[in-house]
């Protein structure tokens, strides 16, 4: 390893120690590490440098990605990202779930290049394929997950421990082998909505968490903020990675199961306390989410 990756290393030390694990080195200049967040926000600095080249990908969660441009993206579940350490130098990550998993690759140009996986050692992935198709000028490429990224990343999870190096050597040859072989156009880009869009949409969330007694409907939240409902329902999906009435029946449930086992109130004042004002109405809803019925959840 040179020396300014381990620079780099020690700089996102935070970053690493807050998920819980070390950099695992599979080739020369090729290391990965798996995160998980328990965390609203956090924040990365390090020295800015073109030759290394992060992937990241999104087990579950979601993640918004300021780059230090100031431009915003969204990995949801699936999705995985690509940049040099040039375009993520000051950049924030915010979770919306307050959770994050998933796994980052690095990737040092110089070294990989001149001693190259045997397999992979005649395709130019180091040297042209991904510094000229995904990060020329240092600009980070996100991408949406499809079936075949999904049979490799999830790939590097839930391996026996004896074969999990192997598995993790063999994934990373088959992703860039990928990558090298993948169309990259922008019709495979992840949307980037605009700052003012993206603020409007956490204010929308903000408010619909501190009043799940209401039930507010997407055309007066449209009315309120003076957004296209199509655009409000997208531009939230894409930063919380599901529809708004899933992820606020999921915070409603949540919460109830809570008011459940911490407080002494009746089933019905919980349930007009999370939107439902009908007790059989919000009986079905939770027994959907929880499989148990409210009463029988509290006693267990």
């Amino acid at each position: 390893m040179n020396e300014e990756l381990i620079k780099i290393q020690k700089d996102v030390e935070r970053f690493h120690q807050k998920a819980g694990n070390a950099v695992i080195p599979l080739y020369p200049g090729i290391e990965l590490c798996y995160l998980a967040f328990s965390t609203d926000s956090f924040s990365v600095q390090h020295k800015a440098i073109s030759h290394i080249i992060q992937i990241n990908y999104c087990k579950a969660g979601q993640i918004i990605w300021e780059m230090n441009n100031g431009s915003r993206i969204y990995l949801n579940p699936g999705d995985f990202s690509l940049h040099t350490m040039n375009a993520c130098t000051d950049s924030v990550l915010t979770f919306p779930n307050g959770m994050y998993q998933g796994l980052s690759i690095y990737i040092d140009l110089q070294e990989a290049s001149d001693n190259p996986p045997e397999l992979i050692k005649n395709f130019g992935i180091f040297e042209t394929i991904l510094p000229e198709k995904f990060c020329k000028d240092d600009s980070p490429a996100f991408l949406a997950g499809n079936e075949q990224t999904e049979s490799i990343f999830s790939a590097f999870y839930n391996q026996p421990e004896t074969l999990m190096l192997p598995y993790q050597k063999i994934k990373i040859l088959e992703l860039l082998l990928y990558l090298a072989k993948m169309e990259f156009t922008p019709q495979n880009k992840l949307a980037e909505y605009q700052f003012e869009l993206t603020e409007t949409i956490r204010k929308i969330h903000d408010q619909l968490l501190q009043h799940m007694e209401q039930r507010i409907t997407i055309e007066e939240l449209s009315k309120q903020y003076l957004i296209n409902p199509t655009t409000l329902k997208n531009a939230f999906k894409s930063v919380y990675g599901t529809s708004i009435a899933a992820h606020i029946k999921e915070h409603r449930m949540r919460q109830a199961a809570r008011m459940l086992i911490e407080s002494n109130r009746n089933i019905a004042e919980i349930a007009q306390a999370v939107g439902y004002d009908s007790q059989s109405k919000f009986a079905t809803a939770f027994k959907s989410y929880f499989k148990v019925l409210p009463r029988e959840y509290r006693k267990k």
